[in-house]
């Protein structure tokens, strides 16, 4: 493999054709279905399915026999499948077995806007800042589609041989990709059993070097209720006789949580943390130190929960913690009269280690919060999803070798690992149906790019590298026979 070839090949093609494309993409406020319950009626999902789409489709003409499906299941949001056959050094397709599949994942499905956009800046509005392409949507990850495809394009280019790949792009990962399992079953056939998955979904701790994902953590969450009155009353007749709505919740959710140091309190939500997990949080705070933690937007005077490092790693990998992400039944400051509200209501988000269930652990906090609840208010805890996390298995010599050789070539430094607190529910779902299967977890979502947030953006140099390292690893692949 000509290297150096590869890299021009795909940094061309990002600054030729994928950027313009990823512009075109953010404007379309295709938000998943949690987010906008008349997605099919709006259109925006299909109209970022056919941006994709055709595309892609231009692009299969230089893969032999490539073919392109987009899958519609009744009532569930669409999927991009790409099927590639496999090649041989001469560039001609062979006949790749079922088990010898490399498998890619993505999603084009986006997280709502999320207030606090810069001037100039939004969710809709792509903007280019030098390196940056800030928007929703194009890290988090509009650009796995785009990246997968210009690595098997910059192999062909070079005639380098590469097993049959399987390419899925799916539309539902922001609302914990329910749809996606009954698109796994209905293609199962066609699907095989991969010898590895490459997933570009997810985060790196900075843009020096390839960061591998080794676990995902789980997670749960609902709308918690508490209501207390039929209808709001003046607070100075009610207030010492009616309780509280709000300082019911409050007690309520100090059931789950610690207030004073935000650690979860029931055991029950916790698992004992691997040791070789832990020395990997040791090494990446070493390499990362106080980026950690000075990646987020601090307001002045304010800091990280602790000092220690290494524990700041493993709280937002490995440790169950708690985001109360949305409130209703308050009203605005500017009209909040003087009246004891009928009831207080939060969304809450519950990230669950990733050998926890997370079914079992929503029912459990379900239980937590409903149980006895105080001067016999109405108390509901509405489960809204969950999901399992995922703990990666031991990666093969060969996969070890491959991202490190990978990681050097492209990026100038070795590959490092660490677990990310995110979810990808669709990881513990192929962890579970493919267990010998190897997996490359890696993703753009490094410092500052505020997945979900304001401010989003794609650092687009690390985009490019982290499709050039796809390219290797999946080259290296094939001439291992896709074996362990």
């Amino acid at each position: 493999m000509d290297t150096a070839r590869l890299s021009r090949y795909v940094g061309d093609l990002w600054d030729a054709e994928i950027v313009p494309q990823l512009v075109e993409y953010i404007r379309i406020p295709n938000k998943s279905p949690m987010f906008d319950a008349q997605w099919a009626e709006h259109g925006h999902m299909d109209a970022a399915v056919r941006l994709m789409e055709t595309w892609a489709r231009a692009k299969l003409e230089k893969l032999p026999g490539a073919t392109l499906e987009v899958v519609r299941l009744e009532k569930r949001t669409p999927l991009i499948y790409i099927d590639i056959p496999a090649c041989g050094a001469n560039g001609a397709p062979t006949s790749g077995q079922s088990d010898d599949t490399v498998m890619l994942y993505g999603h084009l499905d986006k997280q709502p806007e999320m207030t606090g956009w810069a001037d100039g800046l939004g969710p809709w509005t792509p903007v280019l800042k030098g390196d940056k392409l800030y928007g929703r949507g194009g890290a988090d990850d509009g650009y796995a589609i785009f990246g997968s495809l210009a690595a098997l394009l910059a192999l062909h280019d070079q005639g380098i041989a590469h097993a049959r790949c399987v390419i899925m792009i799916e539309a539902c990962e922001e609302s914990g990709s329910y749809d996606l399992p009954h698109y796994v079953d209905h293609l199962a056939a066609r699907i095989g059993s991969p010898s590895l998955v490459v997933c570009l979904d997810s985060g790196c701790g900075n843009y020096d070097q390839l960061w591998l994902t080794t676990s995902l953590r789980g997670m749960t969450g609902g709308n918690l209720t508490v209501q207390v009155l039929e209808e709001g009353v003046h607070s100075g007749d009610a207030s010492g006789v009616v309780p509280s709505s709000f300082r019911i919740l409050r007690d309520l959710l100090s059931r789950l949580e610690d207030p004073s140091t935000g650690a979860i309190k029931p055991k029950e939500l916790y698992v004992d943390i691997p040791p070789h997990r832990v020395e990997q949080a040791k090494h990446s705070a070493e390499v990362l130190g106080e980026e950690i933690f000075n990646k987020f937007p601090w307001v002045e005077g304010m800091q990280p929960v602790t000092d220690d490092l290494s524990e700041l790693v493993l709280n937002r990998t490995w440790r169950p913690q708690l985001a109360v992400t949305g409130i209703g039944g308050i009203p605005p400051l500017e009209s909040a009269g003087n009246v004891l509200r009928p009831k207080t209501a939060v969304k809450l988000s519950l990230r669950v280690p990733p050998t926890l269930s997370g079914a079992k652990a929503g029912e459990f906090v379900k239980q937590l919060l409903e149980k006895d609840p105080p001067y016999g208010a109405k108390v509901s805890f509405d489960l809204e999803k969950d999901g399992s996390g995922w703990n990666a298995p031991a990666l093969s010599p060969w996969l070890e070798q491959a991202v490190d050789d990978a990681s050097q070539h492209y990026f100038g430094a070795p590959a490092t690992y660490m677990g990310e607190g995110g979810s990808i529910p669709f990881m513990g779902m192929l962890g579970e149906k493919f267990p010998k299967a190897q997996f490359l977890i890696t993703g753009v979502l490094g410092p500052h790019s505020n997945a979900h947030g304001p401010n989003e953006f794609l650092h687009i140099p690390t985009g490019k590298k982290v499709s050039m390292v796809v390219a290797e690893v999946v080259a290296r692949h094939g001439e291992n026979g896709g074996k362990a």
